[in-house]
């Protein structure tokens, strides 16, 4: 493979040099800083791609830090899955950051500018680590620099409310670490491994000796990653903090951070727990339930929100849920509309933070009640939010359909039709809270009251880049979904 063997490694450790940089290129060198954040950006997606290519030429890859082998040294594992993730993940970040290039300078004060440069790349480089890592202290280490940062974004706009969702998310944050850490000792314990790998082969044997250890690792996984994904009922720190963050922050933790925590607790089901274990304790069945409670209560949560922040929060934990929900029916198909879903909502909800962020921008209003006759001042951006809507809600020609219908075809073909009504019955609420909106920007009689600042070009083409890739999602979902089957196949 040549030079291109180092590429796991690589993805993490540009990442994580750009950062030590930024703050001083925005002091000495300011026109460099942004873009060379957005040079390692796309220096990290080049390499995902190529090792993509790689991988499904050759198969799947190792990498072993240092040159030490597992079960001593830190392994980096490249499979289609985790590669498909960091696509979207390094994608959507890189557009997220560009369209922050123009917000930041409203929302934040100019000397923090440079730090917020730091915690982006630190964010980014440390949910690429989480995706790539195949070791679980080095997870828990990757995990703790995500929460950290995840926080940093958060607080940095330096507000009383964003000081006191991001104090929220850390203790909560950090009891689900706790949670974490706690299994993995329980693992190792009985095991002696870290590496999944090992870890795989000798929960089979430690199960027949030591099975409440095990049962107790697996129940604290999904409390640690149930809380850091904002999974019913461990969600209660995701609505502040996505509401108060600045937009661009917004955007990343709901369209990326809490997803890749979904992934995580995915890669413990499939990779770290033996089949034996999940068929013993309905584990599946646990996130399954939970994840179908969400998307009901995530929807009327925020049916009665009068914050858009805070109803596009809680329309978060509704979405997250059918992630969850792709993990927990345990079927090839759902796998597929599961992480077809990470992709569509990735994509919908960063958008729609973005069209919040412009609003706000360009109006001062967060009260939905005060968006009547939007549409005729900013008609792009209403434009936006509609599309972006009818992903959520799962209308044909939107890539919100085809994750939907993954999931509904995987629930009938295993038997378990309930949750095609909770996936209906979902889609309905979601129409109920984000359509009246939609009506009330375009076709109220009444004028919008507020003045309204003309929005900046780059606002403007991101939130038209988010448009297009929704319709294609929609409409071009075969290369996508060919992938996705390929790499399902491997757990099937």
């Amino acid at each position: 493979m040549g030079f291109s063997e180092h590429f796991p490694a690589l993805i993490v450790v540009v990442l994580f040099f750009t950062a030590f940089i930024s703050p001083l290129l925005y002091r000495w060198a300011r026109k460099l800083a942004a873009p060379a954040v957005i040079a390692a950006l796309l220096a990290a997606l080049a390499m995902v791609v190529v090792l993509l290519i790689q991988v499904q030429q050759f198969g799947i890859y190792y990498y072993h830090m240092g040159g030490w082998p597992p079960p001593w040294g830190i392994e980096f594992k490249a499979d289609p899955l985790r590669l498909y993730i960091l696509v979207v993940l390094i994608s959507v970040s890189l557009w997220i950051f560009i369209y922050a290039l123009r917000d930041l300078g409203h929302e934040l004060k100019t000397r923090v500018i440079g730090w917020y440069y730091t915690l982006y790349s630190v964010l980014v480089g440390s949910m690429a680590g989480i995706a790539l890592t195949n070791d679980l202290f080095n997870l828990f280490v990757l995990m703790e620099i995500c929460a950290i940062s995840a926080c940093a974004i958060i607080s940095i706009k330096e507000d009383r409310e964003c000081l006191e969702a991001s104090f929220k998310y850390l203790i909560l944050s950090a009891m689900g670490t706790g949670c974490f850490l706690l299994g993995v000792v329980m693992l190792y314990m009985v095991t002696g491994y870290l590496n999944y790998s090992f870890l795989y082969q000798a929960l089979v044997e430690a199960f027949d000796f030591y099975p409440l250890n095990i049962f107790t690792a697996a129940a604290l996984f999904i409390v640690a990653f149930g809380t850091k994904a904002a999974l019913f009922p461990l969600h209660v720190w995701l609505p502040d903090a996505h509401a108060s963050a600045p937009s661009p922050s917004s955007a990343m933790l709901s369209g990326l951070v809490i997803k890749i925590y979904a992934f995580a607790l995915f890669l413990m089901f499939y990779e770290v727990f033996p089949r034996v274990v999940l068929e013993a304790v309905p584990l599946s069945e646990i996130v399954l339930w939970l994840a179908a409670l969400g998307a009901m209560f995530g929807s009327i949560y925020a049916m009665i929100q009068t914050d858009l922040k805070k109803m596009l929060a809680y329309s978060s934990i509704a979405q997250i849920a059918y992630i969850f929900m792709g993990i927990g029916l345990h079927h090839s198909l759902a796998l597929v509309g599961g992480f077809y879903h990470i992709m569509v909502h990735a994509v919908t909800k960063a958008m729609l933070f973005m069209v919040a962020g412009v609003i706000i921008y360009s109006t001062g209003v967060r009260r939905i009640d005060q968006l009547t006759g939007i549409g005729k001042v900013l008609p792009v951006t209403m434009v936006a939010f509609t599309i972006g809507s009818a992903s959520m809600v799962g209308i044909p020609g939107t890539g919100g359909l085809i994750s939907k219908w993954y999931l509904a075809l995987s629930a009938l073909e295993i038997g378990r039709p309930i949750f095609v009504l909770v996936i209906l019955a979902s889609s309905l609420l979601n129409a109920i809270y984000y359509m009246p909106i939609v009506i009330n920007a375009f076709m109220h009689q009444d004028e919008f009251k507020k003045e309204v600042k003309p929005v900046p070009g780059i606002m403007q083409l991101s939130m038209v880049v988010g448009m297009v890739f929704i319709i294609i999602f929609g409409f071009f979902s075969k290369p996508v979904v060919t992938l996705l089957e390929q790499a399902a196949a491997l757990f099937f």
